[in-house]
């Protein structure tokens, strides 16, 4: 860290498929950055070139075959540990602040609550891929996951894209996914913010944007 940086916050963005992360992560950076402060858009899987080639494995099967859950649980954490030391500390450190598109909680609600893995399992993988990377706030775009899997027709339509490997999964899974979510969120209340993802994007953004306000003021 520079003598005179302060360190940058971490915020994170989690939530259910369809949720709308993507769009509101850049959005919040674009705020950030027109309110004079430095930020840095970060996603995940991926964000390095590690990572992006682990991406490519877990969402698009690029391998050739399927991950085991197992090894699917520590290929997120991989490239989780690759994106914290190589991008994610060194902005924070340096005084930005940085936004990431998923991060450790991801894990925890697809491979924990959606797979079945042990929570503190899952917990320690966690704590020993992001070292001292732990989000300041973590904002949790909730929606039911009907809503999210409309959406994502209609973008797949859109784009003429089909479903990542996460996408294809039973509605089942999906469901326990966004159980655990709000379970996290509930447990950690000071961290988490939960925002309705049904309502409309610029709605959303301005929910989003007053809370991060508060962050800026105690940053």
């Amino acid at each position: 860290m520079t003598p005179h940086a302060m360190r940058g916050k971490f915020i994170t963005f989690e939530g259910p498929e369809g949720g709308g992360k993507t769009t509101q992560a850049r959005q919040l950076i674009a705020r950030l950055t027109a309110a004079g402060r430095p930020a840095r858009y970060a996603r995940e899987p991926g964000g390095t070139r590690t990572g992006e080639a682990i991406r490519a494995v877990l969402q698009h099967d690029q391998a050739g075959e399927t991950p085991t859950p197992e090894a699917e649980l520590l290929l997120f954490a991989a490239s989780r540990a690759q994106l914290v030391r190589q991008v994610i500390l060194p902005a924070l450190d340096s005084g930005a602040w940085v936004v990431c598109d998923r991060f450790a909680d991801s894990t925890t609600a697809y491979q924990g609550y959606g797979r079945g893995f042990p929570l503190p399992a899952v917990r320690a993988i966690n704590d020993f891929a992001i070292g001292a990377a732990t989000p300041d706030l973590t904002i949790l775009l909730d929606l039911p996951v009907a809503d999210g899997f409309a959406r994502l027709a209609e973008r797949q339509a859109r784009d003429g894209a089909g479903p990542d490997r996460m996408e294809r999964e039973a509605r089942a899974f999906h469901e326990r996914v966004r159980a655990g979510y709000l379970e996290l969120a509930a447990q950690s209340p000071e961290r988490f913010f939960v925002v309705d993802a049904r309502a409309s994007a610029d709605a959303v953004a301005e929910h989003i944007w007053k809370r991060v306000q508060h962050e800026c003021r105690a940053g």
